[in-house]
């Protein structure tokens, strides 16, 4: 399942902290058409209750339930003030991955909200944005200095789900693959509690996971 270590926020995690673009970026993506029929996803990703086990192996992190790919790595990011856990990313030869879920209203639409706010945040940063149409509607294509960064969003009752992908840009063409592979395999457990919309999903590590950081963080 690959190496697991305490990461430190890199290039995916905060849009305020890339340089800014080179001039002759350039995003190919088709403009987004909101009359437009999207793909059927009826396979993923799943909600804990509709999910049947389909063998493919997972990290547990409680809220969501992540596909892990051969040869690939995984890395805990931990809050430096809370001692608690930041977020978790899978590292591909394409890129960082991370999945994250928040709470969201039954009747969906959290995704188009947040991804308007964040092309505007990416853009107010420097970087090179493009909107564009994927499976589940809108995805963010962006160019921060050498870096390509790819969000998508999937909006279910009671919770949105939220990838991104950051690599190089040579990567970049199957990266988007790469990070629609896993956001469509994860699982999301939203639970019964209620909280406010936006609220981010508790990330929860493994118990040898947990262990291991515990381990790090006495010897270091």
């Amino acid at each position: 399942m690959g190496i697991f270590g305490r990461k430190r926020r890199t290039e995916g995690g905060s849009a305020g902290r890339h340089a800014a673009p080179e001039a002759d970026d350039t995003i190919e993506d088709e403009p987004y058409d909101e009359d437009s029929e999207l793909s059927d996803v009826s396979d993923g990703p799943f909600d804990v209750a509709d999910f049947d086990d389909d063998g493919v192996p997972r990290i547990d992190l409680g809220s969501v339930k992540v596909p892990v790919p051969d040869g690939s790595q995984v890395q805990v990011e931990m809050d430096p003030e809370t001692g608690g856990v930041r977020a978790v990313h899978v590292v591909t030869e394409q890129g960082q991955i991370t999945v994250s879920a928040y709470a969201a209203p039954r009747s969906g639409g959290l995704w188009r909200e947040v991804s308007t706010e964040l092309a505007e945040q990416l853009r107010a940063d420097g970087a090179k944005v493009n909107v564009g149409r994927g499976v589940w509607g809108l995805e963010i294509s962006a160019i921060v200095g050498d870096v390509a960064l790819r969000f998508v969003g999937v909006d279910r009752p009671r919770w949105m789900l939220r990838g991104v992908i950051a690599g190089p840009q040579s990567e970049a063409a199957g990266a988007v693959e790469v990070l629609r592979e896993i956001v469509r395999r994860t699982i999301v457990d939203r639970g019964d509690a209620p909280m406010p919309v936006r609220t981010p999903l508790t990330i929860t590590l493994p118990e040898a996971v947990a262990e291991h950081i515990a381990a790090q963080q006495q010897e270091g």
